[in-house]
């Protein structure tokens, strides 16, 4: 029953502002479930595909979605993710949880200062230049998307906003079809590392399906600047949870040892 409540209110998100939902999923394993890190990882990144599978496809269905940027995104994630992936099983779980909160507040910056910031790239610069950053975009976001647990949409959806001049409702819909590759590779590494909570994954699965159907079909009654405002509400609740994060007792001597 767990595991359908948390994937019904991750499915929503997801589908809302475009995301595989992972930024919700984890902190709930971890905090609610008392899942380690890198299993809330593992097992994220499997309701992550399946979340993608189903967005994509809705926002497909209106309009907003762009099969070159997703297909190019996608193909440089896969070069990048499972070196994510091993960073992830290496890294004590407090220094993984406050990278990802920094980088989330760097982003929810960017976001609420994007009417003052320059347009570099539009839907009128030279289609090289749009592609140059698609590229850059699909490497790092491979790589976070295999160290976080989470689809990459978190990532992409600001970065195609600021720096790829595509509209928020369509780089939402590029951003769940191109985590599609990404997410299953990292899924399967986490699962061939012994992350992933099986007895989780059909109650997960069932809630995320249903939620994200709901957030998809919802996201396109809002109004642009409406839909960036509640991406960002979400990126500044996620990074405050994870900023805040303390090393274990052990992890604590561990430190102190190594200090010494």
């Amino acid at each position: 029953m767990a595991g359908l409540w948390i994937g019904l209110v991750a499915g929503v998100m997801g589908g809302l502002v475009g995301v595989g939902g992972g930024v919700i999923m984890i902190p709930l394993m971890t905090e609610i479930l008392q899942f380690r890190q890198q299993e809330a990882h593992g097992t994220s990144l499997v309701a992550v595909v399946f979340t993608a599978v189903a967005g994509s496809f809705i926002y497909y269905l209106q309009g907003s979605a762009d099969i070159s940027a997703s297909a190019l995104l996608a193909a440089m994630a896969l070069c990048t993710v499972r070196y994510g992936t091993k960073c992830c099983c290496f890294l004590p779980e407090w220094k993984l949880k406050r990278y990802f909160g920094c980088f989330l507040l760097f982003i929810s910056l960017l976001l609420v200062l994007k009417p003052f910031l320059p347009q570099v790239v539009d839907a009128a610069s030279p289609l090289w230049i749009r592609w140059s950053v698609l590229i850059v975009l699909g490497v790092l976001t491979g790589f976070i998307s295999g160290m976080m647990g989470v689809g990459g949409g978190i990532f992409m959806v600001p970065m195609m906003v600021l720096f790829a001049g595509i509209s928020q409702h369509t780089a939402q819909g590029v951003s769940l079809l191109a985590m599609i590759p990404a997410s299953t590779v990292g899924a399967w590494t986490h699962w061939k590392a012994g992350n992933t909570r099986t007895t989780l994954l059909p109650g997960l699965i069932v809630g995320v399906l249903a939620g994200v159907y709901a957030g998809g079909s919802t996201a396109h009654l809002m109004p642009e600047t409406g839909l960036r405002l509640v991406f960002i509400a979400l990126l500044l609740y996620t990074a405050t949870r994870y900023l805040r994060t303390k090393p274990k007792p052990d992890e604590v001597c561990m430190i102190k040892n190594g200090r010494e």
